[in-house]
């Protein structure tokens, strides 16, 4: 079977999960982070070798206080205690996003897990934090500008050099699959995302288990990818 190397999913329709069970939105997003991690596992044991997760946007800051805080303290908990099993398994956590406007115990969670998990290799689990495509781009040109000023020579500077100014240098997202039944990217991993293959379910997240894993694996395998190419014969 053909497997996506780097797969990435907006985790979106937690708070919908919630309400339409009567929950406070809170119980969706518990119920969403006890999913990724079920997932995180799943693809690897599948073969992808990178999972990138939008957890937080940079415009999430709008919703409630009390919503944002919920989300905060969750991401607090599982990063300082609740990913063990992602961690035996070899899995390399990093996160992707601005440190600016994040608690100061968010940010040391950010740095614990990055650091227990830093010498495995069995996978990447990239969990995007604060994060917006076009602000990583902006962010990667800042660095690029810089290292320009510095002396750089850009006269044979390709678009692949640039992946190493992004947040993390990981490859081209080869799957995006997106929860919850909404149809766009909503600011995510845009430069990453130039050749991906989209699917899009109505399954919010909470339930988007290993069998709905496998279907949005199964219609990356028959898709031909071209990048902008022809292949003989096809239709």
């Amino acid at each position: 079977m053909n497997i996506p190397n780097h797969v990435a999913i907006i985790m979106d329709g937690n708070g919908r999960w919630a309400t339409k069970r009567g929950l406070d939105r809170s119980m969706g997003h518990l119920e969403g982070s006890k999913t990724l991690e079920k997932l995180a596992i799943h693809a690897l044991d599948r073969g992808v070798k990178v999972l990138s997760v939008y957890a937080f946007s940079t415009d999430n800051f709008k919703r409630s206080q009390k919503e944002v805080d919920y989300l905060m303290n969750l991401i607090v908990k599982y990063f300082n205690t609740k990913f063990e099993k992602i961690s035996k398994k070899g899995i390399k956590v990093l996160v992707s996003g601005r440190k600016t406007n994040l608690r100061e115990d968010v940010l040391k969670a950010i740095d614990n897990i990055e650091e227990k998990t830093k010498n495995n290799t069995a996978g990447i689990l990239n969990i995007c934090l604060n994060y917006g495509g076009q602000e990583e781009i902006i962010d990667g040109a800042i660095k690029l500008a810089k290292d320009i000023n510095n002396g750089l020579d850009i006269s044979n500077f390709k678009r692949e050099d640039f992946y190493k100014y992004l947040y993390h240098e990981l490859p081209p997202i080869d799957l995006l699959i997106r929860t919850g039944g909404e149809l766009r990217v909503s600011n995510f991993m845009l430069y990453e995302l130039s050749y991906s293959e989209f699917y899009f379910t109505n399954t919010y997240f909470p339930d988007f288990d290993k069998s709905e894993f496998n279907k949005a694996l199964f219609m990356y395998e028959n898709r031909d990818r071209r990048f902008g190419g022809i292949i003989e014969n096809s239709k």
